[in-house]
């Protein structure tokens, strides 16, 4: 695909452009928008593994990471890049691209900024000369993203963003994407998992942030005459100390690792319960993808996980309670390990909520109009 060149031109800057939740919605948003946009992507970091997941004719170009610097000496270099690729808009997401919106603004230019949640040091508390660099900087933006309602609370009183700028744009998905065809049964025998035992999985990059080895820790404390099996998708720098876990009574034998799998609703087929156990989320895509797919869901009470999942299901959504949050976590995994029939009524409910309220198509429309806006101002 090859966009007419006067196509409006927006440049994304990351901290890093790995297979994760803000970069894979980033690379499915480009690959919907099709021609109407050109796009150009930096990752502070130099890491683009997620470019690789966007379609062979795909309107962007990955760009050559910056040396690292200063951040006087990264918004200098930041602003000879803009000068260089002149965007008509320039997209940062989160603190790690916040050069970069220091750089557009010194320049005059329109930024779209988004925040899609913290990392491990702003799990629990905040940085105060974070907040304050928030309050100052980005009020001269065009406009603030945000997925969840916890973050729009946060964009509007902590930050102290006026209300017309920040845009909430809830995480969706293609529900179609995720239908229940069977096809975890031939998962099943291929991991040599008994047809009859329950299968609770974990999808996501596996970083100390999503806390999978409170995962595992919590499936170790499940009934064992229930027979549970874990599943864990993806990869990341908690792998090994989940190999560790996994080898180590009573989970041995119980814990599959299947790495980074491109094929996912054929994962979420295998199982019948979703776990979530992340220090700290928004709206999280895994979430709303394990809905899709009709399984009913494990978490900890992060960003909007309990607004999603409603308040028939609360007593499924567990607060955090430093070690005491995986027993929570054990219990309620124990409870619909146990009971098929709950798992079913639950499931089909999740898919329900995400067909209405978290359709793909609805967060497409809201990016796109937010997008011609941007390049208009």
């Amino acid at each position: 695909m090859s966009p007419a060149l006067d196509a409006p031109h927006l440049l994304h800057v990351f901290s890093t452009f790995v297979p994760a939740g803000p970069e894979l919605r980033t690379v499915a948003l480009i690959d919907a928008l099709g021609d109407e946009f050109r796009h150009s992507i930096l990752a502070v970091d130099g890491r683009t593994d997620a470019a690789e997941r966007l379609g062979a004719d795909a309107p962007a170009r990955v760009l050559e990471s910056l040396p690292r610097a200063s951040t006087p000496k990264t918004v200098r270099a930041m602003r000879r890049l803009f000068d260089a690729v002149a965007p008509d808009a320039v997209l940062t997401y989160n603190w790690g691209a916040f050069d970069a919106v220091l750089a557009a603004r010194s320049q005059g230019r329109v930024v779209l900024h988004h925040e899609d949640g913290f990392g491990t040091d702003e799990a629990h508390t905040f940085k105060r000369r974070r907040e304050l660099a928030r309050r100052w900087v980005l009020p001269g933006a065009h406009g603030v993203v945000v997925p969840s309602r916890v973050l729009h609370r946060i964009a509007l009183e902590r930050w102290r963003l006026p209300s017309e700028r920040v845009a909430l744009v809830p995480n969706g998905v293609r529900v179609e994407d995720y239908p229940r065809t069977g096809e975890g049964a031939q998962l099943r025998s291929e991991l040599s998992i008994p047809p009859s035992a329950p299968v609770v999985g974990l999808v996501g990059h596996l970083r100390p942030v999503k806390h999978p080895t409170r995962f595992l820790e919590a499936c170790a404390r499940v009934d064992p005459s229930l027979g549970l099996v874990a599943v864990v998708v993806g990869d990341g720098s908690e792998r090994g100390r989940l190999e560790e876990l996994a080898g180590t009574p009573p989970l041995a034998g119980r814990v599959h690792l299947v790495g980074h799998r491109d094929d996912l609703p054929r994962w979420y087929d295998l199982m019948d319960v979703f776990c979530l156990s992340s220090d700290t989320e928004q709206l999280p895509v895994a979430l709303l993808e394990a809905m899709a797919s009709s399984l009913p869901a494990v978490s900890t009470d992060v960003g909007d996980v309990g607004a999603v999942l409603g308040e028939e299901q609360a007593r499924w959504v567990v607060p955090l309670a430093g070690a005491d949050t995986a027993s929570a976590l054990a219990r309620a995994l124990g409870e619909l390990a146990a009971d098929a029939a709950l798992r079913g009524r639950l499931g089909k409910a999740n898919r329900a909520k995400v067909e209405r309220d978290h359709d793909f198509t609805l967060m497409l429309d809201t990016y796109r109009s937010l997008y011609h806006d941007a390049v208009r101002a």
